[in-house]
Parts: C-alpha cells; structure tokens; sequence
C-alpha cells in the first residue's frame, strides 16, 4: 500500500475519542490511554509559586504586562494557562501489534510546533511498528494537538485574531488564523516556551515511571525507551536523553526528522508556526536578552540554574555560540545513541544549521547525521506530500527515511 493510500486510510479510521481501533489487515491496534498532568502548576496564570523540590516561594504576574494587549482578544485567549483544563486532562495514542498485549520495546514519538491534528503522524506510527515491532506512543506536547481548547483550531475566531495581530502591527508577517492563538500567546509572554516545555518534560517522566511501575496496561516495565522525533520535538527529545532524569534514557536511540539545532538555528516565521512578531519575540526574549531577563524574572532563573537539569539543558540548547563548548561534550557522551535525516530544501531547520549543532563547527562529533533532498517538491510542514503526480517517489523517500530510523533503533 502507498503513503497516500495509508494516510487516507488512517486518516478516514482514526477517531481520537475512541477508547480502542483496530487497523484492517494490518494486524495493529491504536489505543487511547488517558493521562493527567501534574506540573501545570508551574503554568503562567498564577501569582504565588513555590518550587516543593527546594522549598523556594516566588512572586510573579506575568500576565499584567500583557493586560492591555489581552483585552482586544476574544475570551479563548484571556484564561491563565494553569486553567486550561485540556492541557491538564487529556490522552495519547498507543499504536501496538495486537500481539502481544505488553511490548517490549517502546518509541516515543513527538510533533512539531504549533500542530492541532495527528493526521500527518498516523502513518509514521504505523510505519514504525511494522519495522520494529515496538509500540508508538503518540505523546502530546503541552498546548498542542488534544492539549488545547478547540476555539484556538477554529479557523473563524482565529481568523479574527490574526486581523487584530495585523491591525496592532501592520508589518507583521506570515500571521494567519492557524498560527495565530500560538503567536498571540507566545508575543504576549514568551516565558511560555518554557514552561509549556518544562511541563511537558515532566509529563514524559510521569509516563516512564508508570511504565517502569509496571502499571501501564501495554507496556513491560523493563521495556526499552527510544524516541522518534520531528521538528521542535526533537529539541524536547534533546532535553530529555541528555537530562536524562532517573536514567530512563540511559540506553535510549534518539532518531531527529527535520530538526536538531540550538533555537536560534530555527527559523519558525511561517503562516502555519509562528508569526513574525511571535517569531522575533521569542528570539529576543532567550537569544538576545536572556540574561538580562534572568535578573529580572527569578522564579524562571532558578529552573535555568543548577538546582534544575532539565533547565539547564534547555539553555544549553538555545543559542549556538553560548555554553558550545558544554553542548558539544555532551553530544560527544551521546553521539552513539542520536541520529538525525535533515533535508537539504527545509526552511525552517535549515540542514545545515542541523550539521554545524550536531556535529560541530569542525565535524567532530561522531554523531550520525545525513542531509537528504527528496525527488519532489516538499516542505519543512508537509515533507511527505499525500496530493500531486509524486505518488511513487514519495512512497520510495517515505520508506528510505522510516528505514533509517528503524535501523537507528536496533
């Protein structure tokens, strides 16, 4: 069966409320397993905060600078992170063989920036099972996908905020109603990168320690850990292998599509990431200034210090030039266990850019990285497109990179 006739499939089979679906004639389930969160109360939204781990308090409202701003924006916008309940409350999908009921081997695989939908996934999963064997967990980032209210995917209200963006900046470029709720939210308070981020990480713990309890229903407690990783993601999946909380992801393989560079290696500015002011906000708030806004926001500089390793590597992988020397021994300590297919005509992870992180200036890292240019024209958004005359071709380049990350997981 093609990539195209596979997501068509897919696509027309997947009900993301259904508890379990069966894939015909593919011998693969895809379960939905629910999940709650329990670090949303570092959220934005707040104004007192207290980090239980080292007994420190800290006194923050964020949201005041952005209460002009907020008020030309409809009501889906104005709720404080830490309410959101769908960020909170919400479920994965597991794609597994039927047979048997509890893997051994399990792939974690994570989205790119600003996605509502699992559509372009679904074959990816199923790809990887079919190779491997192991099971897929398709696992949210933090106000992506099922993790957001619907409002913000509604292209009639969005469509709404992307004129007030326009009508409050007149050169602001590539806004549209499907980047315009992660723009909006992002510009107003770029410490949200963060957060969102820190509380995802946790969430990814969570989930290894109910697998290593041997409590979840489909997974064995001593099952191996890899991950499968796409566009920011992959700068997740960094976060988590060199971390390494609780030496979960000691022995794991780390596979990167279409990403792998510090942040300011990224251009995001796109009519279905970021917008433009969204895009030099960010770039501004932890390139530019960080520094500076260290000392002035002290509940973030205490998570970016030594008191937290996740924060430090956060930081250690958002600039280039800053902490090299610390970035690249570490990818040196890890170089046997990341791999990375970037492709020569993405604008967004810019190939290169993926080369200079992950193998150094001089190409010293012994990392595995290849840089591929597919026989059709494709995009960082849509690197396998299902439309067009390049059926074939995309079928040949689809398999060529799934079996790469197959081999990689070996």
């Amino acid at each position: 069966m093609t990539y195209r006739k596979t997501y068509d499939n897919l696509r027309e089979l997947y009900d993301p409320h259904a508890k379990m679906i069966r894939v015909p004639e593919r011998d693969i389930e895809i379960h939905h397993c629910a999940f709650t969160s329990a670090y949303w109360t570092v959220l934005p939204g707040a104004h007192t905060y207290t980090c239980q781990e080292h007994r420190m308090a800290f006194q923050e409202d964020l949201e005041s600078g952005a209460h002009e701003r907020l008020q030309s924006y409809p009501e889906t916008l104005k709720h404080g992170d830490i309410d959101i309940q769908e960020n909170k409350f919400f479920t994965y999908a597991l794609f597994k063989k039927s047979n048997p009921r509890r893997a051994h081997g399990v792939i974690l695989l994570f989205h790119g920036l600003n996605e509502h939908s699992w559509h372009k996934y679904l074959p990816w999963a199923e790809k990887l099972v079919d190779l491997t064997g192991k099971t897929v967990i398709l696992f949210p980032i933090a106000f992506h996908m099922n993790r957001t209210p619907a409002e913000w995917g509604k292209s009639r209200s969005m469509n709404v905020v992307s004129g007030i963006r326009r009508s409050h900046s007149p050169a602001i470029m590539n806004s549209s109603f499907a980047n315009a709720a992660i723009s909006a939210r992002i510009e107003l308070i770029p410490q949200r990168f963060f957060w969102s981020g820190l509380q995802t990480f946790d969430d990814v713990v969570r989930l290894l320690s109910e697998i290593k309890s041997g409590t979840h229903p489909f997974i064995e407690p001593e099952a191996t850990i890899d991950l499968f990783a796409y566009s920011i993601g992959s700068f997740l999946s960094e976060i988590l292998v060199m971390a390494n909380p609780n030496n979960y992801f000691q022995n794991s393989k780390l596979f990167m599509f279409c990403g792998g560079p510090t942040l300011d290696r990224m251009s995001p500015n796109s009519k279905f990431i970021l917008d433009s002011d969204a895009t030099i906000a960010i770039y501004s708030f932890y390139t530019e200034r960080l520094e500076t806004e260290l000392k002035l926001d002290l509940r973030i500089a205490h998570y970016f210090s030594e008191a937290h390793t996740a924060g430090v590597e956060f930081k250690m992988l958002l600039s280039y030039q800053k902490n090299k020397e610390a970035r690249e021994q570490r990818f040196r300590q890890l170089q046997n266990q990341l791999c990375a297919v970037a492709l020569k005509n993405d604008d967004v992870v810019p190939a290169n850019e993926v080369l200079n992180t992950l193998k150094g200036d001089y190409r010293d890292i012994g990392m595995q990285v290849e840089v591929m240019d597919f026989p059709f024209p494709y995009t960082h958004i849509n690197p396998f497109p299902t439309g067009g005359m390049h059926e074939r071709l995309v079928e040949i380049s689809f398999d060529e990179v799934f079996r790469k990350a197959a081999a990689h997981f070996r």
